[in-house]
Parts: C-alpha cells; structure tokens; sequence
C-alpha cells in the first residue's frame, strides 16, 4: 500500500506541476470553449487573481506531492481546487470528467492514507 501511496502522490503532483507551469509560462494554447462554460471562464479570467492564486495553490502542492513534504497541508489546500474542477467539468466541460473524477478520487485516497494526520483536527 506504501508503493500505492507513493505512485498516487507522485502523479498527481506531476499532473499539478504540469497544468500550473503551463498555465503561467502559457506552454499549451488555450482550449476553445463555447457556451456557458466560455461565460464562465470570461468571468474567471475577469477577477485577475482566481486563475493566479488556483495555480500559485496547484504549483505549492504538485511540490509537496513530489517531494513528500507536507503532503497532509497539500491535500487540504488541494481539496476545495480538485472539487471545483470535478463540478465545473461535470457542468460545463463534461470531456474532461475522467481526469477530474481520477484527480478528485485520487485526493480522497491520500487523505485516507494520510487520516492519522488528521484526527486532530476532528477531536473536540
């Protein structure tokens, strides 16, 4: 299971490093969108710090996957992104569903191996 863990949390962190790199060196040309997922993400690109900071957050945790340290603040500061991708792409983009189901799931597998981290925080 330590093996499991250890590929898992590699992965995604590439993954995370991956979309933030791209994402701020523009390494990838921006998908077309069209319909509401385009107003949606018109609005995204509007406020001029969302994207920055979800990428900033994505950059620091792909880090911590990678290198194993704090993977337990990783998976919490991770959390809240992994669900938005999941709705946004289960609403608006349904093509990309597998790989935010997979990244969505593979976040609840290391909070799960990593739960005694955490028992703390649920104690009175």
């Amino acid at each position: 299971m330590k093996i499991a863990t250890i590929i898992v949390r590699v992965l995604i962190g590439l993954l995370l490093l991956f979309a933030s790199i791209s994402y701020f060196f523009h390494l990838a040309p921006e998908p077309e969108t069209t319909g509401n997922f385009k107003a949606f993400n018109v609005g995204l690109m509007a406020s001029k710090y969302i994207m920055p900071l979800a990428k900033s957050i994505e950059l620091l945790c792909g880090i911590a996957f990678v290198t194993g340290r704090y993977v337990t603040l990783a998976n919490i500061l991770i959390l809240p992104i992994t669900v938005n991708i999941l709705f946004i792409n289960y609403f608006l983009a349904p093509e990309g569903l597998p790989i935010a189901v997979l990244l969505f799931l593979a976040n609840l597998f290391l909070i799960y191996r990593y739960w005694d981290n955490y028992k703390s925080v649920f104690t009175r």
